[in-house]
């Protein structure tokens, strides 16, 4: 398996794949091609649906110049959901690239373009019999794998913190013809007044909100493991940063997490253009439930358990963004799944010490990956169905009455 530095990314919102990914794959094309003097990109799938709501086009623009640039919204389907096609000077130099899920890019007809694999194992039932062996915890494996990770974890831990507070503090709409309100603020101060009983939950979940503001108003976040699904992780992050855990104990969280998710990666989909949004909030969720337990002190079994209960209880979850924007369902989504991190924990906590779980986290992972083929085109990523054509339909009658 890859790197977590293939996994926790950093870079500009609203979404791995159609905003960070494009630039990515805007910089490969531009150091084969430099300084020419026009370029047009071609967007299918994903990125054509889509785009506009999650600002392809800007990125592409921003890049190239918009003066010297065509973007094309093309409305033909590709095998590849996210495929982007580049030309330069007219027709010429016609090269397609792909945009494969947080914020990685693959070049048709070449190898891969990550790094070699750091990590020879490829599942996590590999993982825990080498753990078992050498009577390690998950945060051990990461760093005797990958010596060199800390930094860039503690690189990772500090943006997702930095995100969250400016996101705290932030009033007014985001960006789109949605006109979301920011609301992460609110919930903060709602935390503060609210009950025990329930002022934690609010407070991570406002958390979770501000890291999806931010990104979603193209602001620099963490891949975790996607853009759109970016704010659970980082909420953790933030949680048991103010809850004063030592940084070593979370930049252990996150090492944990990233196997989890690297998991998912190598053996499935990251993607919600391939898989819908178990893909990424899915993931999301069991990174989460994997930080928190290890956190908590759990074992590796009970971290598993943890892990795989988040998964598979976000199975069939669909990617249907209003608009082509991340924001609805998609900030209220991370709010509610950091949510379903901690019960996974809890569960694994005090249901998994004295029951022996029969479905292991390979195996859910390998039922998302299933799952995700069979969730039809206008459930992943593409707006064509579900909650994007719902609410629009909605505000369109809501317009009529009106007039």
């Amino acid at each position: 398996m890859e790197s977590l530095r293939e996994l926790y990314r950093i870079g500009p919102g609203p979404s791995s794949s159609h905003s960070l990914g494009v630039r990515k794959a805007c910089e490969y094309y531009y150091g084969i091609y430099p300084k020419r003097n026009h370029y047009t990109v071609e967007l299918y799938g994903s990125l054509s649906l889509t785009g506009k709501g999650h600002m392809t086009d800007k990125v592409i623009y921003d890049y190239f110049g918009r003066e010297k640039t065509d973007v094309v919204f093309m409305k033909e389907m590709t095998p590849v959901p996210n495929t982007m096609r580049f030309y330069c000077d007219g027709r010429q130099n016609e090269m397609e690239i792909y945009s494969v899920g947080g914020g990685a890019i693959a070049v048709k007809g070449l190898p891969p373009l990550a790094d070699p694999d750091v990590y020879p194992e490829n599942s996590l039932t590999e993982i825990v019999q080498v753990c078992q062996e050498n009577n390690w915890s998950f945060a051990q494996y990461v760093y005797e794998r990958e010596p060199d990770i800390k930094e860039h974890l503690r690189t990772v831990k500090n943006q997702m913190v930095a995100v969250i507070k400016e996101g705290l503090t932030q009033d007014g709409y985001l960006p789109g013809n949605l006109h979301l309100e920011k609301v992460a603020g609110k919930i903060y101060r709602q935390s503060q007044n609210a009950g025990p009983e329930v002022a934690d939950r609010l407070l991570v979940s406002s958390y979770a909100y501000a890291a999806m503001e931010q990104s979603s108003s193209g602001k620099t976040v963490v891949t975790a493991p996607t853009l759109g699904s970016s704010g659970i992780v980082s909420a953790l992050a933030m949680y048991y940063t103010v809850k004063g855990i030592p940084e070593e104990r979370i930049l252990e969280g996150l090492a944990v997490a990233g196997i989890v998710g690297n998991v998912v990666k190598k053996n499935a989909s990251i993607s919600g253009a391939v898989g819908g949004c178990q893909a990424e909030i899915g993931t999301a969720c069991a990174m989460g439930a994997a930080m928190a337990s290890h956190v908590e002190g759990l074992s590796n079994s009970q971290i598993e358990y943890a892990a795989e209960v988040a998964m598979e209880h976000n199975l069939g979850l669909t990617c249907d963004p209003v608009g082509g924007y991340v924001q609805i369902p998609c900030i209220e989504r991370n709010g509610v799944a950091v949510l379903r991190s901690l019960d996974a924990m809890e569960y694994a906590k005090y249901i998994g010490s004295f029951k022996q779980n029969r479905v292991s986290f390979d195996m859910v992972v390998s039922v998302m990956k299933h799952t995700g083929k069979k969730i039809p085109v206008e459930f992943r990523e593409t707006s064509l169905g579900g909650l994007a054509i719902e609410v629009m339909l909605n505000e369109e009658k809501k317009k009529h009455a009106a007039d």
